[in-house]
């Protein structure tokens, strides 16, 4: 197994630009972006989540581990449109405009199609693709009316590969993927970017506790290194789409995954 590399310090590939983050208040990739993003120079940042004290514990965290003092934390679930739009109403104005708009929010868990409720179903589903859309749409007025902007998606390569008791997570990504698609011709023609990662398995401690240690060892065992991603190394990639050097990139879903052909 190879070991993870060393924490690759930040370049400004985001100097002088505004950032707005769903779920990203925990431990994994929503949070790793957040502070790549601070680290990468972007001149403010608003971060959601669904729990309070998470949330303002993570906004003074990252004051402190990356300096900027210009972050703030807005509660959002994103499967209430009148909090989703409220979330996007509080960026625009706080942060003075958003240029760039990460789509971290969603649900997994494990279940067989056969004893799968509807409302395990839905709840999926709701959170992970119509969450991702519900930001999509509220966002994007105000990045076309400004001719400009960037929206990064985290979908899974689930959306592409097969895994038992996962068709609700599966069927959720691959809608990630075929939104981020269709979304980003339309929002191409006012100069607004959407993209997405696909992300194999970066291990942080929500997906410790959710799954077993033996599926964890499993998965890990398929990628090429022999390991799980680090979180901030699929943080990295959301920060190139976010950036001007992903400029021509349009509809993209990127795979972040060394797993075997």
């Amino acid at each position: 197994m190879r070991q993870a590399p060393a924490y690759v310090p930040g370049h400004q590939l985001l100097a002088g630009k505004s950032v707005l983050i769903t779920a990203a208040a925990g431990a994994g990739i929503g949070y790793a972006a957040a502070k790549r993003c601070a680290e990468e120079g972007c001149r403010a940042l608003m971060i959601s989540d669904i729990h309070p004290r998470r949330l303002e514990e993570a906004v003074e965290r990252l004051k402190a581990e990356t300096g900027l003092q210009a972050i703030y934390g807005q509660l959002c679930n994103v499967v209430v449109e009148e909090e989703v739009q409220a979330l996007v109403a509080a960026a625009e104005q706080t942060l003075g405009g958003v240029d760039v708009l990460i789509n971290n929010a969603g649900l997994g868990g494990q279940k067989r199609v056969t004893e799968m409720s509807d409302e395990e179903w839905l709840r999926v589903i709701d959170v992970t693709l119509t969450g991702t859309f519900r930001m999509t749409r509220a966002m994007l007025p105000h990045m076309e009316k400004r001719g400009t902007g960037a929206i990064v998606n985290n979908a899974s390569v689930l959306g592409w590969r097969a895994q038992k008791e996962q068709a609700h997570y599966a069927a959720a990504k691959a809608g990630v993927m075929a939104l981020t698609r269709c979304s980003a011709v339309e929002a191409a023609e006012h100069g607004v970017r959407i993209n997405a990662v696909s992300p194999s398995i970066a291990l942080h401690d929500f997906l410790k506790k959710a799954s077993s240690q033996e599926l964890l060892e499993q998965l890990a065992s398929r990628e090429a290194f022999g390991r799980a991603a680090e979180v901030w190394e699929v943080a990295n990639v959301m920060i190139f789409l976010a950036s001007d050097y992903a400029s021509y990139m349009v509809g993209e879903v990127l795979s972040v995954s060394s797993q075997h052909a």
